[in-house]
């Protein structure tokens, strides 16, 4: 496992690297507050399975990525980051694997992009159309209550960068996150910028963040069936937007936080996915 920065759009990205430069490509996209450290022991294993791995910070995340308009930190910019890096690692074609906002990225790029997708797995994230539907007719609108106040002007910063980011880390505390990565991760986003540069996730997505198009790609799906933020409405709704080989995966009892938290039990169902559909010839290095 080691650091790496790549450029890609004018911008450098923070990355952790493991695993065979031969390998498959195994992309692993994080969400908020996490930084790709979320995944170490999940890529470790991949990476003794002979994968390439590769967790980027994303935008916002990375010092060397963090613009300050809202407006860069759209869905479509998103996405078009991780196809940079992609291109810049040498992997026309590789396993997609996201968390939370990370989620929501893979499902648009597998969505729109599957000529580069081997195999999609979203760990909590259920597909954007499903939570669209969930928030009309559920709970759902509770559970993402939250996301409201997140998109007020300066307010979250001010609120959650108080007293060095003691709110955060007990809002963290609160949603299920161990104290040590909550205090990993409010240290982060203590650097200049990185806590607005998170919240802009937020405040840029429109309507247009939960209309992905269905997913023809292989996919799986893995959910924590105590999870606060995300639903069972919307888990089970997403089979609807896949039209590809797809399966769900309900981890009995976990939380949100299942890289984290539950790595262990994300291994057995992460690795038979990428086994049953390999990359093939066409992966590239």
């Amino acid at each position: 496992m080691e650091r790496r920065r790549l450029e890609a759009r004018g911008l450098v990205f923070d990355l952790l690297a493991a695993g065979d430069p031969a390998g498959e490509p195994v992309l692993l996209l994080h969400g908020f507050p996490q930084t790709a450290a979320c995944w170490t022991r999940l890529a470790e294993v991949l990476a003794g399975a002979g994968y390439r791995v590769l967790a980027p910070d994303q935008r916002g995340y990375s010092p060397g990525a963090r613009p300050g308009a809202v407006r860069e930190y759209r869905m479509p910019e998103l996405v078009a980051d991780v196809l940079a890096l992609a291109d810049r690692a040498g992997a026309d074609r590789f396993h997609l694997v996201g968390h939370d906002w990370g989620g929501a990225v893979a499902w648009h790029l597998a969505a729109r992009h599957p000529e580069r997708v081997a195999t999609l797995t979203a760990v909590s994230t259920p597909h954007p159309r499903a939570l669209a539907a969930a928030l009309r007719s559920s709970a759902q609108p509770l559970r993402s209550a939250y996301i409201a106040f997140f998109r007020t002007p300066r307010l979250p910063e001010l609120l959650l960068g108080a007293r060095g980011l003691a709110p955060l880390r007990l809002l963290l505390a609160r949603s299920g996150l161990g104290p040590e990565w909550a205090e990993a991760y409010a240290d982060a986003l203590a650097e200049p910028g990185a806590l607005a540069a998170a919240l802009a996730w937020y405040r840029a997505a429109g309507p247009s963040t939960l209309r992905a198009p269905a997913v023809a790609v292989p996919t799986c799906h893995l959910w924590g069936s105590d999870d606060p933020a995300l639903g069972r409405r919307a888990t089970e709704a997403t089979a609807r937007w896949v039209t590809g080989p797809y399966r769900l995966d309900v981890l009995a009892g976990a939380g949100h936080w299942l890289p984290e938290q539950h790595a262990a039990e994300l291994v057995g169902p992460v690795l038979g996915h990428l086994r049953q559909w390999p990359v093939g010839p066409a992966g590239g290095r």
